[in-house]
């Protein structure tokens, strides 16, 4: 579906001018030691293309998405960050426990932090420009 993502790789969308979503985004890159990630911003024509793909509202969309073309899955919100943490090795990968709780208490808690992201942390004017060294992990263009 998406070109240049390989099977073996799992893709995350996050929201391209939250800061909070970007510091997660280099938190991840530092602890991808299994070179599992790519990213690509939501409002990048990648972010589009999946999220179209899924049929997601992308006026709604402030989530981070984790998007796996081996299966075409897409994990959101709660889901997609314990996803995540798992393949981040020790301890990141304990939070996969969080799981056991039901979806929709976890979503509550990361629609809470969503909500409040660019009041804690600040927003962008645009989104972050990933450096040379860096943009082999990154996918599209910013629309």
């Amino acid at each position: 579906m998406i070109n240049g993502l390989p099977n073996n790789k799992k893709l995350i969308l996050f929201d391209g001018v939250c800061n909070l979503c970007n510091a997660s985004v280099q938190y991840v890159i530092e602890r991808d030691k299994k070179d599992k990630f790519m990213f690509a911003a939501l409002q990048s024509d990648v972010g589009y293309k999946i999220m179209e793909h899924f049929k997601i509202d992308t006026s709604k969309t402030d989530s981070i998405l984790l998007y796996s073309p081996k299966n075409n899955d897409l994990k959101i919100k709660s889901s997609a960050a314990l996803h995540t943490a798992k393949h981040l090795g020790f301890p990141q990968n304990l939070m996969v426990a969080f799981l056991i709780v039901p979806t929709f208490i976890r979503n509550w808690v990361y629609d809470f932090v969503a909500k409040n992201r660019y009041k804690w942390y600040g927003k962008k004017e645009s989104c972050w420009i990933p450096t040379p060294k860096l943009k082999a992990k990154f996918l599209g263009e910013i629309n």
